[in-house]
């Protein structure tokens, strides 16, 4: 269920817990209420205002602040079970805010009571908090049913009059219901007593005449054009409720005014100056009761509908017998044609003449369409004709839905432009998230080429490095084993040692794929070290140091094996170039560094030369990410020194 927000009846919603309630409400819950809003709207009676003669409602006494109590009240002059009050707005053309509510009360309270109990019963009572303001529809309470026979409406906080400023009780209509009938309709009315009071304008007896500022606009039903008749005799209308009826009032539809602008008809066209209704039970009314006679005294008697309450009578036949105005003076005086929009008999609250048979010894006047069945098809010129307490509440629930819809429109605005908002940084997010992709694909892309272009150069040094020493190994040995023909025993160790190196060359490719594998290569700095001096160098002389072997230990075995790797570079340049008899080594290593120095007393390196590293020892110092350097001692030969850090941003290598 969609929730909606509580409306107008016997208590009000005050503007911030509409907004509390709308919070709560989702986007679709909000879209949903509008839709039912809008649909309902179609389903309502609209404010269509009157204008013309007819009387204008009751006006208090003036103050000149709002804080003055005003009171007026009503003899029902029965008791009733009243469970509804509706209090219609005097309304205002203001030259700026358009139609409006002239001086209706901020504050007050509605007190029932009976003539045999003076006990006062507050019924309800309405704030300046409950914002009944603006409005120009008819504000409905509804009550706990309570037995009464008079109401007294008393206003404690008073609003201003619109072109003098000063604070007035000011209303068109009081209706009072019990069911659907108006209890009020017509009864004495009490006020307090003013010094002075405009009784021709703002008659208290207006505030309970029927009249109210709108003409019937009912959201259903096609328009009806009204009967008008030429009388050549005295108008009678014949209604036939087909069987008895206890009826307690009549409602008279006058004729639709002109539709031209401006009007062109008088307001009171068609309606009689006298009518008198008679009931009866025989067709030919030989029991025949006057219910009422009807005098139109003055132009405040004439209204878009008049209601004229009589004693409960039951009857099935009624005959309304006119006398037509005379429209001249003249000789040549013709009596002014006689007509309705409708002919209501109410009965509990209801129009029992609804679509009832009417005969009339008039002639339709200008066109075969103003027929005189038209008088009881319950529609007047705009559609159907409601019962009043129906239309006042239709009213009443228009000006809630809307107060209430600028509310959704407002708050669906507000979550529409946030959510435009989110869209928007939404699609920024998300093109900054593609770019970033799109970046993070190149850089990979980047990464995975140097990483593959590393690994090429660490496959040809590795190659170089690892086959070029076993290479020169068994070069070397094969011109020992050349020199040792004479010596059996030492030529078979020696053919033994290059067997052994060419079977290692023959795994050197698969010992370099495992060499990418830090995982896989458990290498030992100490032993490869000897391990190289013996292999590669031969028969040479050699003088081997080892400082902090646990820190070296401590290396990773991919740097390990990359450090075994330059040291055989380093012998087989030695023992390739410098034809020395005697090589050296150094290596020390502490938490921060490990230093290798490995130098020979061969020929040495021309002064042009220093510091020109061969390009196999710079290519793998870079991959060790060392410093490599040659110098010249002053003993003669060459020195290789490396120096590496053994952490980089805080990490072990």
């Amino acid at each position: 269920m969609i929730p909606l927000i509580p409306l107008l009846t016997a208590t009000v919603l005050a503007s911030a817990e509409s907004e509390a309630l709308l919070d709560k409400m989702s986007l679709s819950e909000l879209e949903q209420r509008l839709v039912a809003i809008d649909e309902e709207l179609e389903q309502l009676a609209k404010y269509s205002l009157r204008s013309g003669l007819g009387s204008k409602g009751f006006r208090s006494s003036s103050h000149p602040d709002p804080n003055h109590t005003e009171w007026i009240e009503i003899d029902l002059r029965k008791k009733s079970i009243v469970d509804q009050i509706a209090l219609v707005p005097s309304i205002l053309r203001d030259s700026k805010e358009g139609f409006v509510a002239e001086s209706f009360p901020l504050e007050f309270r509605i007190i029932a009571g009976t003539m045999d109990n003076k006990e006062e019963i507050e019924v309800a009572k309405f704030k300046a908090d409950d914002r009944l303001l603006p409005r120009i529809a008819p504000f409905v309470a509804n009550l706990p049913n309570v037995v009464a026979d008079w109401i007294r409406i008393e206003a404690t906080v008073l609003s201003p009059r619109g072109f003098e400023g000063r604070y007035y009780l000011q209303l068109a209509e009081i209706f009072v219901f019990s069911g659907l009938d108006n209890v009020a309709l017509r009864r004495p009315v009490a006020i307090p007593e003013y010094p002075t009071q405009n009784t021709n304008a703002w008659n208290k007896n207006f505030a309970v005449d029927g009249f109210v500022p709108y003409l019937m606009d009912a959201a259903q039903g096609e328009k009806s054009i009204s009967f008008v008749g030429l009388p050549e005799e005295q108008p009678v209308f014949l209604i036939d409720l087909g069987k008895p009826y206890a009826l307690t009032q009549i409602n008279l539809h006058t004729v639709e005014q002109s539709t031209t602008i401006p009007l062109f008809a008088p307001g009171d066209f068609g309606l009689p100056r006298r009518l008198v209704v008679e009931g009866a039970n025989r067709e030919d009314f030989s029991d025949a009761k006057v219910l009422l006679d009807y005098r139109r005294n003055n132009i405040k008697d004439i209204g878009p509908i008049t209601t004229l309450p009589f004693a409960e009578t039951r009857c099935r036949f009624i005959r309304l017998t006119a006398e037509p105005q005379v429209e001249s003076s003249s000789e040549n005086a013709t009596p002014q044609r006689v007509g309705f929009a409708e002919i209501e008999l109410i009965s509990e609250g209801r129009n029992v003449a609804l679509n009832k048979s009417v005969s009339t010894n008039l002639v339709a006047a200008e066109s075969p369409l103003r027929s005189k069945d038209t008088l009881t098809d319950g529609l007047n010129y705009y559609g159907q004709i409601l019962p009043t307490r129906t239309w006042m509440e239709q009213l009443a629930r228009r000006h809630d839905l809307e107060t209430e819809r600028p509310l959704i429109v407002s708050e669906l605005d507000e979550r529409y432009a946030r959510q435009k908002a989110y869209l928007n940084r939404t699609y920024w997010l998300v093109a900054l998230l593609g770019g970033a992709i799109i970046a993070i694909i190149l850089i990979d892309r980047i990464i995975r080429l140097r990483q593959i272009a590393s690994i090429k150069e660490r496959l040809a040094a590795d190659l170089h490095d690892e086959l070029g020493a076993d290479l020169h190994t068994i070069g070397l040995l094969s011109d020992l084993a050349e020199e040792s023909k004479r010596s059996p025993d030492e030529l078979a160790m020696l053919h033994k040692r290059i067997r052994n190196l060419t079977m290692q060359s023959g795994n050197a490719l698969r010992h370099c794929t495992d060499m990418l594998e830090a995982s896989k290569s458990d290498v030992s700095i100490k032993e490869n070290i000897y391990q190289a001096s013996r292999r590669i160098m031969a028969k040479l002389e050699n003088s081997i140091s080892i400082e902090g072997e646990e820190y070296l230990n401590e290396l990773k075995s991919k740097t390990r094996f990359d450090l075994c790797l330059f040291y055989n570079e380093c012998l087989v340049n030695i023992s390739r170039h410098s034809g020395a008899s005697k090589f050296t080594t150094k290596l020390r290593a502490d938490k921060s560094n490990v230093l290798l120095a490995v130098s020979d007393n061969g020929r040495g390196i021309s002064n042009s030369h220093i510091n020109g590293v061969p390009k196999s020892l710079k290519r793998r110092a870079r991959l060790l990410g060392a410093k490599v350097s040659v110098e010249k001692p002053d003993s003669g030969g060459t020195r290789i020194n490396l120096k590496l850090k053994t952490r980089k941003w805080g990490f072990r290598k």
